[in-house]
């Protein structure tokens, strides 16, 4: 009840009660049973009655201060409430809905949509939310939620006819997820898809709905949606009852071709209002034909190229290219392919594999090949999405969900502004698809989960420095260094088998000082074959001399060095010290009591910090002794840590004897550092970094 914009009714419940069926009944005699009836459904008190009379005349003097004297009456058994229809935003939608309806009927969509649109805008809530309902009001709220249904259905029905059907695609899919038994808007989503250039998610649609109906009412779609499914699987024209076929009014850019005008004659030139253009009776699955688009269009789902007729693609495919060489793996990869793509798949979750490792490993690369040997079973897209995880800046999670959201096919104006919003429409854009994700370079599970979509028959491969603990059914794969053998393999697919096979103990060594790192290898590999006459003795001598033996491994942008200083700069200043200084323990493995030694540290902090380190990969875990971890640096980690310790003591060891600035510290068997007893040794680290 509004006077002038402002809420007039009654707060208290049962007079909102008494007034809204007055309402819905309005101009005709509400019985006094039905009243009582609906306000003590359980059982009315004895003073029911007066209670009644009571309610009715709060209500008058309600309606008399906002001058309705003459609207409420009694009448003999009941009460009446007389207003003009014309007052009553029932009615006038009703009527709109109606209006709606005929236009649609007439062939005039534009006109149909226009109205109907403005007619759904005055629903804001379930229809009467805020009222206790007995019996009566319960039915005609649910009448009133069945007209808006339907008026809804009318609505998209002439979207569909004026060739809106990829701006439709995602409303349906959101409509589908809370009517998942509704055929009718099941069928509008089929047709959206297929006009789409989506006919395979169309007959899934289908097949989602007939298992639902299967399940839960133990019964089959009806006969007009199973024959809108076989014609899709035949590609065949589909008549009425599914849609009408109507023409299609357009709206011609603002200084079209005159290729345009002589389509159609009849359009005046710079007349922007939507004409209705003749057209062949045809499929309401075929898409209806489109006059040229403006040159400033809106942004469109799935960009065409600039200056083209092209339609948008409709299925992403935005995986990098593959690696031509891609050596071994195979285990891990059979293992990962087989737990996203199971044979018999199971359960209500998107698959997710997580491929972590140390910087260099080769995480990308074998997530790429990966989702490229798997990529034939996900039909409605592969996505990759790069997260920089590991940079000093990682990308803003919303700003990844905008470009996901973008390329499944969302257009800008349908995409909310906050995180939680936007993560809810991937789960609902993606719980019917087959879609393949690729996040590389995660930082953590909490930055991954707005990102997971929701159908059961979606797969996600991550990547990541760090292990994401907390992904529920996630398949982990920690990934190791190559063995020496693929080691080899790798350098041959290089530089070739036959040079290869000319040194085998160089290409050992050479296989070796890389500390079996993919990325090293093929920096070392890159530079062998820029020059072919270069002896692989010569190369491997000259890494094992190299006082800088990280920066020989860089090649254009492979830089492994790089991928450390990443790591080193996530870590907080005293972890930064822990990690230079525990390259000073045994290089073979050491335990948290030897470095709680070092350290001068309580054993519980220190073994916090191991775990972090572990759980980035810079050190590992190579075996357990009576419960004790030992931990040991791989052989790359540890020449870098060790760097980063050399350069920090240089300025403290120059001038003594001995010693050059810039010379690395005195080293022990395979290159490692002999151990350092001496506390003046010790003291100068300690000074130069706490």
């Amino acid at each position: 009840m509004l006077d002038k914009g402002q809420n007039v009714a009654p707060t208290a419940p049962k007079p909102r009660q008494v007034i809204a069926l007055l309402i819905m009944r309005r101009n005709a005699v509400v019985q006094t049973t039905e009243l009582i009836d609906e306000l003590w459904e359980d059982g009315p008190p004895v003073s029911a009655l007066t209670t009644l009379q009571t309610y009715v005349y709060k209500l008058r003097k309600i309606l008399m201060r906002h001058g309705g004297k003459e609207l409420l009456h009694t009448r003999p058994g009941g009460y009446v409430l007389e207003i003009p229809n014309s007052s009553i935003d029932l009615h006038r939608v009703e009527h709109a809905v109606s209006e709606g309806q005929t236009s649609l009927e007439s062939g005039n969509p534009a006109r149909a949509r226009a109205v109907l649109t403005e007619a759904l805008s005055t629903w804001r809530a379930p229809a009467l939310v805020d009222v206790d309902q007995g019996g009566l009001l319960s039915s005609y709220a649910t009448r009133l939620e069945e007209f808006r249904s339907r008026t809804l259905e009318l609505r998209i029905e002439a979207d569909l006819q004026l060739g809106n059907h990829r701006e439709l695609v995602s409303e349906l899919k959101s409509l589908v997820l809370t009517h998942p038994l509704h055929e009718h808007l099941h069928a509008s989503l089929m047709i959206a898809l297929h006009r789409s250039g989506r006919r395979h998610e169309a007959l899934e649609t289908f097949r989602l709905l007939r298992r639902n109906m299967i399940e839960d009412l133990g019964l089959e779609p009806g006969q007009e949606l199973r024959q809108l499914h076989q014609a899709l699987l035949a590609d065949a024209p589909i008549g009425p009852p599914l849609e009408a076929q109507q023409a299609v009014p357009l709206t011609p850019p603002s200084g079209a071709t005159q290729h345009a005008a002589e389509k159609d004659p009849g359009d005046s030139p710079g007349d922007g209002a939507r004409h209705a253009v003749a057209a062949p009776p045809r499929s309401p699955c075929q898409a209806p034909e489109r006059t040229p688009e403006p040159a400033t269009p809106a942004a469109p789902t799935c960009g065409p190229a600039e200056g083209t007729g092209t339609p948008p693609l409709t299925v992403p495919a935005e995986l990098p290219a593959d690696i031509a060489d891609f050596t071994g793996r195979a285990t891990i990869i059979e293992e990962i392919g087989a737990h996203l793509t199971p044979a018999e798949p199971h359960g209500t979750a998107s698959r997710v594999a997580v491929i972590a490792g140390m910087p260099g490993v080769g995480k990308t690369a074998l997530a790429v090949h990966l989702a490229h040997r798997l990529r034939h079973r996900f039909q409605d897209g592969q996505l990759h999405v790069q997260l920089d995880g590991s940079s000093a800046v990682p990308r803003d999670i919303r700003e990844v969900l905008h470009e996901i959201l973008r390329s499944l096919g969302v257009q800008d104006a349908l995409i909310p502004e906050s995180l939680e919003e936007r993560s809810k429409l991937l789960r609902s854009t993606t719980a019917s698809q087959r879609l393949l994700l690729v996040l590389d370079d995660a930082s953590s599970s909490a930055d991954v989960r707005p990102l997971l979509p929701g159908g059961a028959e979606c797969a996600v491969i991550l990547t990541s420095r760090r292990r994401l603990h907390g992904l529920a059914g996630a398949q982990h794969v920690d990934l190791e260094v190559l063995e020496c053998p693929q080691g080899l393999d790798l350098l041959a697919s290089l530089i070739g088998r036959q040079r290869l096979e000319k040194e085998p103990e160089a290409a050992d060594r050479l296989v070796a000082l890389g500390g079996a790192l993919p990325l090293a290898l093929r920096c070392i590999g890159g530079r062998l074959a820029a020059m072919p006459g270069l002896p692989l003795t010569r190369v491997a001598d000259q890494l094992a001399r190299s006082r800088d033996f990280l920066a020989e491994l860089r090649l254009g942008d492979l830089d492994v060095k790089a991928g450390f200083d990443s790591a080193y700069d996530r870590l907080t200043r005293s972890e930064q010290a822990v990690f230079r200084l525990l390259s000073m323990l045994p290089a073979d493995a050491f335990t948290a009591d030897a470095a709680a030694r070092l350290l001068g540290w309580e054993l519980p902090m220190v073994e916090r910090v191991l775990n972090r380190f572990v759980n980035s990969y810079l050190i590992r875990i190579v075996r357990y002794d009576h419960h004790d971890a030992h931990f040991a640096y791989p052989p790359l980690a540890w020449k870098y840590a060790r760097s980063r310790l050399d350069a920090t003591l240089a300025p403290h060891l120059r001038g003594g004897p001995g010693e050059q600035r810039g010379q690395p510290a005195e080293r022990g068997g395979h290159g490692r550092p002999a151990p350092v007893d001496s506390p003046a040794h010790q003291g100068s680290e300690h000074v130069a970094v706490f």
